[in-house]
């Protein structure tokens, strides 16, 4: 790769002076293209865009402890308020300090209302113009969930970013579905707006949602509703939900642009790597996915030079690092041969040290994209990189270059 790679200290984020909470500043652009740099203020410091953001469900990412975490380079965390408002309880984490006093995490915490989780509950659920009626995957318990309530979950979470009540199609929905499921998200959208004042706490920010499937006219009719309401970020939901890759790929490329450039742009529920790069490439600021943590747990460690799977009887006598040029704490000092012994006898610490790795990937690719941007060198930034993660993670789909 004709990119020199990036050290530990080189994923954190710089020093940034503070501003009010909510403001959003565009700090660099592409030359050839809508990918920009940019900072979020929240009330837990500064975001730098372009940002991946590991999930962690329950308010921890699995294996890691805050400072690990921090280490690695993430700058934010992503929780679910479905899940953590049943396990432990919404009320419980507020009476501990919510997420960051609860969990540990210093930083920005983004949280999902938990629409997507009750909406998969297919047979489970039962949607209206109001909200969703549901019985949890956990115990079978019947709850409801509304544009209030996710609000009040969240409010007690302590997120910093909060999104709102969406409905999310899945991807093989009719464009009748699809567009019902708009009507209503708008409908929820506007009752958010509407009620935030009088639950979030001040410097609570919140997202809309923007839905439409992979239709782009329906895409830019929904964008068009949610940009005109009073959100401090705009999200598009509903990709990565069984479409085809490269439909997905394209209707990234053609709606991420048209997103309001003042406020921060987020892709929820993506990627793989190559997702990563097409999302950069079309201007969005935040991703966030559970493939660099997951495949780290099933196996499987990520690097430019393609996947490694440490099952691979091959790697029984590697001792080399996983990726020799790469700086995360797990290559510096253990071996696949070591990886794989521990993955092979079921030891925690295999997840541990392969999460590291996996994520240190993730955040090293999206700071090379950063630094690339904020230096006038992003277009050839992007351009190698795309040769490079085409080359062992396919190549990206939909119409035309990035």
């Amino acid at each position: 790769m004709n990119l020199p790679r990036l050290d530990v200290a080189d994923l954190r984020p710089p020093a940034t002076p503070s501003e009010p909470v909510g403001t959003f500043r565009v700090v660099a652009r592409a030359t050839g293209g809508p990918a920009r740099a940019a900072v979020l203020h929240t009330a837990h410091g500064p975001v730098h865009t372009p940002c991946f953001m590991p999930v962690g469900t329950y308010g921890a990412v699995k294996g890691l402890d805050p400072d690990e975490l921090a280490d690695v380079g993430s700058q934010v965390i992503l929780g679910n308020a479905y899940h953590l408002a049943h396990r432990p309880g919404a009320d419980r984490i507020a009476a501990a300090g919510g997420l960051h006093g609860f969990g540990g995490w210093p930083g920005p915490i983004l949280t999902d209302s938990g629409g997507y989780q009750v909406f998969s509950l297919r047979g489970l659920q039962r949607i209206d113009d109001h909200g969703v009626t549901y019985r949890t995957h956990f115990d079978g318990s019947r709850h409801r969930m509304t544009p209030r309530s996710v609000l009040e979950v969240q409010a007690k979470l302590g997120s910093d970013i909060c999104m709102v009540l969406d409905h999310c199609p899945p991807g093989d929905a009719t464009i009748h579905a699809v567009a019902e499921a708009m009507e209503r998200t708008t409908r929820w959208a506007r009752e958010a707006a509407t009620l935030r004042r009088g639950i979030l706490a001040d410097g609570q920010l919140l997202f809309g949602i923007v839905q439409g499937g992979t239709d782009l006219a329906l895409r830019r009719s929904h964008l068009a509703e949610i940009a005109a309401l009073p959100f401090d970020g705009l999200a598009l939901g509903g990709l990565s939900v069984g479409e085809p890759v490269p439909e997905m790929h394209a209707t990234l490329r053609a709606i991420a642009p048209e997103m309001p450039e003042d406020r921060p742009r987020y892709v929820m529920g993506i990627g793989t790597p190559i997702d990563l790069l097409v999302a950069m490439a079309s201007g969005v600021d935040m991703f966030d996915c559970v493939i660099p943590t997951r495949h780290a747990r099933n196996g499987q460690l990520l690097t430019f030079g393609g996947r490694i799977n440490v099952r691979n009887g091959r790697f029984r006598d590697a001792h080399v690092p996983p990726d020799p040029d790469c700086a995360c704490s797990t290559c510096r000092r253990f071996t696949l041969a070591f990886l794989r012994h521990l993955h092979e006898q079921g030891d925690p610490l295999y997840g541990r040290l392969a999460t590291i790795h996996n994520l240190h990937f993730f955040h090293e690719l999206v700071a090379m994209v950063r630094r690339g941007l904020v230096e006038g060198r992003g277009d050839a930034v992007l351009d190698e990189l795309f040769r490079v993660i085409s080359r062992h993670y396919g190549p990206a789909g939909g119409s035309g270059a990035a």
